[in-house]
């Protein structure tokens, strides 16, 4: 297969970007996407040029990094499938392929295709866990798990973190990776007597990272490569609504006005 390809090219944070072309000739229809910008670098090296950067780690679809906006969808035009998954017979010989970075305040862009998606670090961390004290490992049986509530928090714990639904957003909202992660550990026993500070600390964080806020578009479920269903968003609505009840009342009962 022969490519015309669109890359983004950016030195840093600070400095224009711009689109830069290059014709690939040689593409198996059995290589990767990543793969394939690997033939592009390897072109780039033997020239003397500098090669494109690009952030990739497992490329087994785990790790969530290679976010790469192909033809103006995240991840590429493949429903379900990250970057390093996406196989180039999916494109036809003479095809003309535009790639970017993600797109988001909160996501700035790093170099070329790389961007700082540490914004969802932060969130994670600002309620991602289990603070309470558990001691050594229990015996897998000890606490009992309804299969309901394992099946949700599995569904929800699927989510690499790679920030697509991110990136297809209008507004550019971190919503469902925010309502999965709060999900993944409420729907739990051990989650449950820190629900409510959690859902609170998560979404606190997720507003003060600059991240949009979610109006309904469905863009961050189609292009999620997990496929984590929007119905999340909605039950941390109600979470986040029903702690923050809950904290008001409290904060008036302690002030004397309860």
């Amino acid at each position: 297969m022969n490519l015309t390809l669109h890359v983004w090219r950016q030195e840093g944070p600070g400095v224009p970007g711009r689109m830069e072309r290059h014709e690939v000739a040689g593409v198996s229809p059995d290589m990767s996407f990543l793969e394939m910008m690997d033939l592009v670098n390897e072109r780039l090296v033997r020239e003397g040029k500098e090669p494109v950067a690009f952030e990739h780690d497992c490329r087994e679809g785990i790790c969530g990094c290679c976010s790469m906006v192909v033809n103006g969808a995240a991840h590429g035009p493949k429903k379900a499938t990250t970057v390093c998954q996406l196989h180039m017979r999916t494109f036809k010989d003479g095809d003309t392929i535009t790639v970017e970075p993600w797109r988001a305040a909160a996501f700035p862009v790093v170099r070329d295709l790389v961007v700082d998606r540490s914004a969802l670090d932060r969130v994670i961390a600002a309620g991602g866990f289990v603070s309470v004290n558990t001691g050594s490992a229990p015996d897998g049986n000890a606490i009992p798990v309804p299969k309901e509530a394992a099946d949700v928090s599995m569904d929800a714990a699927a989510c690499i973190g790679c920030g697509a639904c991110v990136a297809a957003c209008p507004n550019a909202s971190a919503m469902l990776f925010t309502a999965a992660k709060v999900a993944h550990l409420n729907r739990l026993p051990q989650g449950v007597p820190e629900a409510a500070r959690r859902v609170r600390a998560m979404v606190e964080q997720m507003d003060a990272e600059g991240f949009g806020a979610c109006t309904n578009h469905y863009e961050c479920m189609e292009a999620c490569p997990k496929e984590i269903p929007v119905r999340f968003i909605a039950e941390m609505n109600r979470a986040w609504t029903k702690a923050s009840l809950s904290a008001e009342s409290a904060a008036a009962d302690k002030a004397g006005f309860g």
